[in-house]
């Protein structure tokens, strides 16, 4: 373990050197120093409340209008706070319910459908860039679905865009009569956006009081200044923690949250993965796993218990004494009620640019996320023109179930099968290429419903006590803009599965020549290429059109 020595030489340097001055002026040389100065607008999130009126006054709005729900369409930046929002404090009396579409899967946009009435629902489309693929195709599917029902005059009322001025989406957003357009701040990312309008819109929509949440950020931002000392800052003891324990090999950051509170784990997701996963080093997080005994955690893990002592836990406090008492490294944060969590929301983005100064690396930019999308984008164009996605052929198939991998791992795996070949053999050859220090990921483009959640998490439970490793679960295309940087541009110590599946009812999207299927499928076959050109260790499983009886199957493969 490391001694607290370090953690406490590091605070000083970092005090004696004046290095919180220097993040709050700005001063790349912290990093990389490359651009980092012009992604900090998020150190004075204060400066966006002059727009809380307009959002009261909104929100005021749409509540009187008698609209049941509200509807945000975005990815990553864009939709996770407003997740955590909903998720932690909806729905409030006479406010609409706030609900997240994140995924191009056709079964969770008909989900999505089945839960709202299209002539009382209001659309958020929400992306900094305004060229976000998914936010793009969803608003161009939900405007044609209102337009029907409300009329060319009115639909345009139903919409609201936020995005960073000048944007493709502004200006689509001024041309068919929003009601609103919410601009970001040039100078923030996407992953630091969570307290400026891209979270806080949303949020007050669904009747959060946003005005006190961002109150109580302001309220407690001096202990995050240069006015406290670095030992006491608890943005900057906590990245310090964080930033060098990852330098020492203790990078995966697990989360144990309160249940009230959960949702915060995905946000901290995405801030830690692609603001950290790079140049071959990265924090890599892991989020709602299952609580286990001691013995199935391997020694490269940081346990980061963040407890809500309104809404305790019992059983998440006698397991993480149990961690504690067995040597692991355990860090508690308490939070007092859950209006706290924008102060926390920012503790966290301190946290992070400190790690990353301390990692050696630029925690704002996000290169590899960018080739993906870049491909997934190519590949749906070329369709658009041919009608034809050139997807790969399995290299095995059985029983419904086809495998598919690179050509060079197909062979090293069909070498290593010590039983027939057959999918759980293969299975078990790729499992068995994990090594000490390796974390397993469960890439699933797959509807994100309770079923399918809980099943992917008892296989990940079976992983992780029989490897002892630590394991990750993410559904695509979200977690493609949030942990797939690491994935990709971090330490290749992953171990990937990548979950596919056909569509029995697929959905066209208006104004182009393919259907979510095909996105979602070509979004998969992006990410699986960019794993191997990473070469990463990557197995695919095609479920077909029998979800649930292919996740049953993989389970079984793992007892």
């Amino acid at each position: 373990m490391i001694h607290p020595s370090l953690i406490t030489e590091t605070l000083n340097v970092w005090q004696q050197e004046n290095k919180v001055a220097r993040l709050w002026a700005g001063d790349a040389t912290l990093w990389t120093n490359t651009d980092e100065s012009q992604w900090l607008g998020w150190l004075n999130v204060a400066a966006e409340e002059k727009e809380i009126s307009r959002i009261e006054t909104l929100a005021n709005d749409i509540k009187t209008a008698g609209f049941s729900d509200v509807v945000v369409l975005g990815m990553g930046g864009s939709s996770l706070c407003p997740d955590m929002m909903a998720k932690t404090f909806g729905p409030f009396p006479g406010y609409p319910r706030l609900h997240i579409l994140d995924s191009t899967d056709p079964d969770e946009i008909h989900d999505l459908e089945k839960k709202i009435d299209l002539k009382k629902t209001f659309f958020i489309v929400s992306s900094k860039s305004g060229t976000t693929l998914e936010p793009n195709i969803f608003k161009d599917y939900f405007y044609s679905r209102v337009q029907k029902i409300v009329g060319e005059s009115e639909v345009g009322n139903r919409f609201l865009a936020i995005t960073d001025p000048g944007t493709a989406l502004d200006s689509m957003a001024k041309k068919e009569k929003f009601k609103a357009i919410f601009y970001g701040v040039p100078s923030i990312g996407g992953r630091y956006s969570a307290l400026s309008n891209f979270g806080m819109v949303p949020a007050g929509l669904m009747g959060v009081d946003v005005r006190k949440f961002l109150n109580l950020v302001t309220t407690v931002q001096t202990l995050f200044s240069p006015a406290t000392l670095a030992k006491n800052n608890p943005g900057v003891t906590l990245g310090v923690i964080l930033g060098t324990y990852a330098n020492q090999g203790k990078n995966k950051i697990t989360f144990i949250v309160s249940p009230a509170i959960h949702a915060l784990g995905a946000w901290l997701e995405q801030l830690l993965a692609e603001s950290t996963g790079k140049n071959g080093k990265g924090l890599i997080p892991v989020d709602q796993e299952p609580l286990g005994d001691p013995a199935v955690y391997s020694d490269d893990r940081v346990f980061i218990y963040i407890r809500l002592t309104s809404e305790p836990d019992l059983e998440q406090d006698r397991a993480v004494d149990a961690l504690e008492k067995a040597g692991f490294i355990v860090e508690r944060i308490y939070l007092q009620e859950k209006m706290e969590l924008g102060a926390e929301l920012f503790r966290w983005e301190i946290a992070t640019a400190v790690a990353g100064s301390i990692m050696g690396i630029n925690p704002f930019n996000q290169p590899d996320v960018e080739e993906s999308k870049v491909l997934a984008l190519k590949l749906t164009s070329e369709y658009e023109k041919t009608k034809q996605l050139n997807a790969p052929l399995p290299f095995f198939s059985e029983e419904g179930l086809s495998l598919y991998a690179d050509e060079h791992y197909a062979e090293l795996l069909t070498q290593q099968l010590r039983d027939v070949a057959s999918i759980k053999s293969y299975l078990t050859a790729h499992l068995n290429q994990i090594k000490k220090g390796d974390y397993v990921d469960l890439s699933a483009f797959i509807d994100m419903s309770e079923e399918n959640t809980k099943l992917l998490q008892e296989s990940r439970v079976l992983i992780r006590n029989h490897k002892k490793v630590a394991t990750c679960l993410g559904f695509g295309p979200r977690f493609l803009h949030s942990t797939g940087q690491a994935y990709k541009g971090g330490p290749n110590t992953g171990v990937f599965l990548q979950l596919t599946a056909d569509y029995s009812d697929d959905i066209p999207v208006p104004g182009h020549q393919y259907t979510f299927g095909l996105v979602i499928a070509a979004q998969a076959q992006a990410d699986f290429a960019v794993l191997v050109k990473r070469s990463r260790r990557v197995l695919r499983i095609h479920l077909g059109k029998k979800v649930r009886e292919g996740l049953e199957q993989l389970r079984e493969y793992l007892l």
